[in-house]
């Protein structure tokens, strides 16, 4: 909890959280790069997976889209990277945010790990005129990744800690637990 409070206390991260218009073109722009850039890995992977856009090749799809999703992630992450540092010790107890984290890494592992053997091979499926099983297995994958990373990235801000402890430290919750507070109902004695 110290580190996140450290990190929101960067003057970018204060200026961030405490402005009425800066969070929310962020907020705004993060979102909107998360729904061009959703897109586009749906379009890659349903013609991988002979979905949709079945008239175009699949090379020109992969690879015609790739730098614009270069483009929005960068954007996306960026735009993300800001939001969770304006509120890190609001974000570092969410469950929600690091089932996001989770999904996102193992997202960006799959990305790197079939870049050459599935999505640098578009031109081989095109010219064999069959899209291997892998490539498809690898598109679903990749589909089941990213909704994972909206799903949760949706739920973080449906997330309510259980009591004001809830965001303390293991042992200042312990600590809590134990002192004598009349005030508070089942309070330690």
């Amino acid at each position: 909890m110290q580190i996140a409070h450290e990190i929101q206390s960067i003057p970018l991260g204060t200026a961030i959280r405490e402005s009425a218009l800066v969070y929310p073109v962020i907020m705004t722009t993060h979102l909107a790069c998360i729904a061009v850039f959703g897109g586009m890995i749906l379009v890659t992977n349903f013609r991988l997976l002979g979905w949709a856009f079945k008239k175009y090749p699949a090379a020109d799809v992969v690879n015609g889209l790739r730098i614009w999703k270069r483009i929005g992630f960068c954007i996306m992450v960026t735009m993300g990277v800001l939001l969770a540092g304006s509120e890190a010790e609001k974000y570092s107890i969410n469950p929600f945010f690091w089932w996001k984290m989770v999904f996102l890494g193992l997202a960006l592992a799959h990305a790197f790990l079939f870049r050459h053997s599935v999505y640098g091979k578009a031109a081989e499926f095109d010219a064999s005129g069959v899209i291997p099983g892998k490539a498809k297995a690898v598109a679903a994958l990749s589909i089941f990744l990213w909704f994972g990373v909206l799903t949760f990235g949706r739920l973080i801000g449906y997330y309510e800690p259980k009591d004001k402890d809830a965001g303390a430290p293991p042992a200042a919750q312990i600590h809590a637990q134990l002192v004598v507070d009349p005030a508070r109902p089942g309070a330690a004695r």
